[in-house]
């Protein structure tokens, strides 16, 4: 009877472990690990608050007198980054680079904001994924309750049914909004690709990014770009290795 609750769990599990996939390219230190920190976590670790930083109320009034000035905007963003409203940041960033597309701190800045996002997505997942986990342990390996002398069983704990739906629909939703999030992230990147077409960090933040979304084709394409531009980088052996590896996850698998 193992067998059979251990495949009645399997569908989240294998969400699980996809999960735990979708960060095993990201190897150089740079895209989305650190593009996931944005100028309000350097100034809350810093001196958040202080300095020339307005208020949220201070930054907000100012937009409110003058929408289209994208300084009024960079306040905001800035000032919603140092209070912890990252979702609002994105908004204020979004209009700011709206007026100012050419801005690429701010540009790489809405990618960070996107990708942490997504982390949190991804967290809220693998958390959901343990607490269910933790919560059926002991239905896993108890026997179903058996009727008469036929050997016929009641189905699966109505309980572990409702925590296992349950955690599955969270589960679900967490994968959808971060792959939105991480798709949101690449398109901002593509953006600041074409602001600054020559700069290998951009491509090579671009190429982890798509990764995070299974694009392996567009992750390929920034990959080989970030070594026409820095093929003596010390990342390049490194970026020559993932190529081969993604290369190799677009072919279909051989005939059996």
């Amino acid at each position: 009877m193992f067998f059979t609750r251990l495949r009645r769990h399997a569908k989240w599990m294998f969400v699980f472990l996809a999960l735990i996939f979708a960060g095993g390219f990201v190897v150089f230190g740079v895209g989305a690990n650190n593009a996931g920190t944005g100028i309000g976590d350097i100034l809350r670790d810093g001196q958040g608050g202080a300095g020339g930083v307005l208020s949220v109320s201070e930054a907000r009034e100012r937009v409110a007198e003058s929408p289209n000035d994208a300084s009024a905007q960079r306040e905001l963003a800035t000032a919603l980054e140092t209070d912890g409203q990252n979702d609002e940041a994105i908004k204020a960033l979004i209009a700011y680079t709206t007026l100012r597309p050419k801005d690429q701190d701010a540009l790489r800045e809405l990618a960070g904001l996107y990708l942490t996002k997504g982390n949190g997505f991804q967290t809220e997942a693998q958390n959901a994924q343990i607490r269910a986990g933790y919560l059926t342990a002991g239905s896993t390996f108890a026997e179903p309750l058996k009727l008469g002398k036929g050997g016929t069983t009641l189905g699966e704990d109505p309980i572990t049914t409702a925590i296992t739906t349950q955690a599955n629909e969270t589960i679900n939703s967490a994968i959808t909004k971060s792959q939105e999030s991480y798709g949101q992230a690449v398109e901002t990147y593509e953006k600041l690709v074409s602001v600054a077409p020559n700069d290998p960090q951009v491509q090579l933040e671009l190429a982890q990014t798509a990764e995070q979304v299974r694009d392996y084709g567009k992750a390929i394409a920034a990959y080989e770009r970030f070594l026409v531009l820095a093929p003596d980088d010390t990342n390049a052996g490194i970026v020559r290795a993932q190529i081969k590896q993604l290369q190799a996850a677009l072919q279909p698998p051989a005939a059996g």
